[in-house]
């Protein structure tokens, strides 16, 4: 009898470590699968996600040259971040391949420094891949001193190769959205980052 109930309690003891080992693999994939389904997308486009080029790609001959798209500006604040957030301009008219410069203007409401972060993408998500910025803020931590208030530039342009997709022919608008998040206190031994000023920034506050 007690032969057995050692058994049993092996087998048991057996079951719980293969438990705990499948939990802990689910929680280490899950944790892997932020970046590596960011990398995905930024390579692919998939789910709007833009694509980031260091010079205007030059649009092909016959193709894209002459078609305007209009880009409409938004900007979301999450709850739990004491800011202002919006784009000095609601929309432009940009030709394809046509580099075009436009500023978000951040204000920290509080009495306190406030570190935020903004995610991005572009919608209809099939024109994520042809939507590509030279100058962006995103995932750069941006802290705030109190009442402060920064301009942060984007450069963008739609590349020309999208003359090569007909399945994005009928796109004559696109929505480029960026959401700011509180981030964690940043370290106070680390150098802050900044979103570089833009000459542009109008005198009038938010």
């Amino acid at each position: 009898m007690a032969a057995r109930r050692t058994s049993g309690g092996a087998r048991n003891a057996l079951v719980a470590a293969a438990v705990v080992a499948v939990v802990a693999g689910m929680v280490g994939m899950s944790f892997a699968a932020v970046p590596l389904y960011r990398l995905f997308c930024q390579v692919t486009g998939f789910g709007g996600t833009t694509q980031i080029a260091g010079q205007v790609a030059r649009a092909p001959a016959g193709g894209a040259e002459g078609r305007t798209i209009r880009v409409t500006l938004d900007a979301t604040v999450n709850s739990g971040l004491p800011w202002s957030f919006r784009p000095e301009t609601p929309f432009v008219d940009l030709k394809v391949g046509e580099q075009t410069l436009v500023n978000y203007v951040a204000r920290n409401l509080s009495d306190k420094a406030v570190t935020g972060v903004a995610t991005f993408n572009v919608t209809p998500h099939k024109i994520g891949a042809y939507f590509d910025k030279i100058q962006c803020f995103c995932f750069t931590e941006q802290t705030l001193k109190p009442g402060e208030r920064v301009v942060m530039p984007v450069v963008f342009f739609v590349d020309p190769a999208i003359a090569g997709d007909r399945n994005a022919d009928d796109v004559t608008d696109i929505v480029l959205s960026y959401t700011f998040f509180r981030a964690e206190a940043p370290d106070p031994g680390r150098r802050e980052v900044r979103a570089p000023a833009s000459p542009a920034a109008p005198a009038n506050p938010l």
